[in-house]
């Protein structure tokens, strides 16, 4: 059986339990960090997607209060904020039941920040030059 997941919103799964009135906005938010920040999306495995940001103490301020939000309703989802080398990477994970979840998270963040990000790894294929 496959995860029921609302493409419509980008990515939130049935298994989410943040308000259904509340998942657009919360998607809102996210497409609006992906768009400002996101300069590159990599899928280093199945169940890891990496989303290189623009470097900011903003971007990483942001990316850590939301994704501390997004943990509060998604639990499956493990995030790990890292700044090192003039760089900000937002990693994501998440178990393989939820795969079909990451490959939407994957999708939306390409989607949204497509002016200046290269979709690369192993895992991109779908759609990816």
């Amino acid at each position: 059986m496959t995860q029921d997941i609302a493409l419509d919103q980008g990515w939130a799964p049935s298994a989410c339990t943040l308000p259904t009135a509340e998942q657009p906005l919360r998607v809102a938010e996210f497409d609006t960090l992906f768009a400002d920040a996101v300069q590159a999306v990599r899928r280093p495995g199945r169940e890891r997607l990496r989303l290189e940001l623009v470097f900011s103490p903003e971007h990483a301020a942001r990316a850590a209060e939301l994704t501390a939000r997004e943990n509060g309703c998604c639990s499956f989802f493990s995030f790990t904020l890292a700044i090192a080398d003039g760089g900000l990477t937002l990693d994501v994970a998440v178990p393989p039941a939820q795969i079909e979840v990451l490959d939407a998270l994957q999708a939306r963040a390409a989607a949204a920040a497509a002016s200046g990000s290269a979709i690369t790894g192993p895992a991109t294929s779908r759609g990816s030059a």
